[in-house]
């Protein structure tokens, strides 16, 4: 991208950094979330929402043990404290993932089931659902923008032109960002629907 026209003006510097980080931190959750999403191999991100009950907080099991994905088909879990081993796999049962976690007592094994085509249509429709909220989530933060861009005109703290090129700019940083998204979002779905 080519140097900011916002950032060389005083008073468009903040409201650039902050258009800035509000579509950055979109685009995080939306990745974070691409990352939890279920493929046909295992993946130690697809327990990232689950959240286990540990002494009354719920904390999600990334820092209650150490998770592992050995094979293709299988999420290992080994927790720093084999008490809570029970806990741990019902928090995943409860989670209605899909998976059925069987314990030893000290390692929990959760082996995932491969997708059917059905299934991977589902959660391809998901993926589709979620990338629309972040896509509305950035245009939001453009609209946001946008009304600060006219106030400050209004108020004649910026010129016309100058106006005219950060509204310009603000929709170019939005079609960038969601390019980002709807790009991350082929990747995965090629990802989802191989076989």
């Amino acid at each position: 991208m080519a140097l900011s026209i916002m950032a060389g003006i005083p008073a468009l510097k903040e409201l650039n950094s902050d258009l800035k980080r509000r579509m950055d931190q979109a685009v995080s959750d939306f990745q974070a979330g691409l990352a939890a999403t279920r493929t046909g191999r295992a993946n130690v991100h697809m327990l990232d929402q689950v959240k286990v009950d540990y002494y009354g907080t719920q904390t999600p099991i990334s820092q209650l043990a150490q998770l592992s994905a050995p094979e293709p088909q299988l999420i290992l879990i080994s927790p720093w404290d084999p008490t809570i081993a029970k806990e741990i796999e019902k928090a995943i049962q409860a989670a209605d993932l899909g998976f059925n976690p069987l314990s030893d007592g000290k390692v929990i094994r959760v082996p995932v089931p491969p997708m059917t085509e059905e299934r991977r249509r589902d959660v391809c429709k998901h993926l589709n659902k979620v990338l629309e909220e972040h896509r509305t989530a950035v245009r939001n933060i453009r609209r946001d923008g946008n009304e600060a861009l006219k106030k400050l005109a209004k108020e004649k703290k910026i010129s016309e032109d100058d106006e005219k090129r950060a509204l310009e700019e603000v929709q170019k940083m939005t079609d960038a960002e969601i390019r980002r998204m709807e790009e991350m979002a082929q990747k995965k779905e090629a990802e989802i629907m191989q076989v």
